[in-house]
């Protein structure tokens, strides 16, 4: 967005950004791809180079929404991130100093693995796999004796 608008009027700013947001309001990939095909014929005329802009990366832009709608709130977060960081950088802090690099690369290792464990077997995940289930194509018959002969 921020790139869109560098090239946009002062005053046009506003309303073009509420125009392009209405692509990403929309429920899928196809109805916001056909949204940013109308956007992009309105801005052509005044604004050829927002328009540019707009058509450029739309596939990379809109990839999002190929997955399912559940998914979508949660990429546009990165508290889990967020807060393994600041663990990662508190718990050294307590400890204060080290003999050696291995030995903050032990704790540091020791921290990730805790996380890892407690992601794993956690109740509420970030994404559970009936959700991930989701971006899987249905299995057919043919495919089914595959996997059965593949763990078999």
């Amino acid at each position: 967005m921020r790139n869109l608008l560098a090239v946009v009027p002062k005053g046009a700013r506003e309303a073009v950004a509420a125009v392009v947001r209405t692509i990403f309001a929309q429920p899928d990939h196809a109805s916001a791809m056909q949204q940013r095909r109308r956007v992009v014929e309105g801005r052509r005329g005044r604004l050829p180079d927002a328009a540019t802009r707009l058509e450029e990366p739309a596939e990379d832009v809109l990839a999002p929404l190929h997955c399912p709608k559940a998914h979508r709130a949660r990429r546009h977060s990165t508290n889990p991130l967020e807060r393994l960081n600041k663990e990662i950088k508190r718990r050294p802090h307590v400890v204060g100093i080290f003999p050696t690099r291995g030995a903050l690369l032990r704790l540091v290792g020791a921290i990730l693995l805790e996380q890892d464990d407690e992601w794993a077997v956690a109740d509420r995940r970030y994404f559970s796999a009936a959700s991930m289930r989701q971006l899987l194509p249905p299995i057919t018959g043919d495919l089914q004796q595959d996997l059965i002969a593949a763990v078999a």
